[in-house]
């Protein structure tokens, strides 16, 4: 089954292009690394909870967009080696004016327990 590695960060909303650029040439390297799908997708309707919500999640500033992404690889195994082998990718060099605060972007590993896709319902 799957792997998915997910990802929330607060963007600048004025360097929306600069991260769809920064993200699209990722994918290249991404896939390399054995990544079947990536997903980059920019906060429309995100909304303050009572107790916690996303924003608070990355301290998101009023000029700030919630980002959320998520790259599926085929396995933890292949997303295992594929982190060791970025580590010493020079691609993975963050740029001298990252287009997202690095420090407040939240992420993890996770196996899926139910999808719903093209190829219709796993579980």
């Amino acid at each position: 089954m799957s792997y998915i590695s997910g990802f929330i960060m607060a963007v600048p909303t004025a360097r929306k292009e600069d991260y769809r650029k920064m993200a699209a040439d990722a994918a290249e390297m991404f896939r390399e690394y054995g990544a079947t799908e990536m997903m980059e997708a920019w906060g429309e309707d995100v909304r303050e909870g009572k107790v916690t919500d996303f924003k608070r999640a990355v301290q998101a500033r009023d000029d700030e967009t919630v980002v959320f992404s998520w790259i599926v690889w085929p396995d933890r195994a292949t997303a295992d080696a594929a982190e060791r082998k970025m580590q010493d990718d020079e691609r993975m060099k963050p740029p001298a004016d990252p287009p997202f605060a690095m420090d407040r972007m939240i992420f993890g590993g996770f196996a899926p327990i139910f999808e719903m896709g093209r190829q219709g319902e796993k579980s």
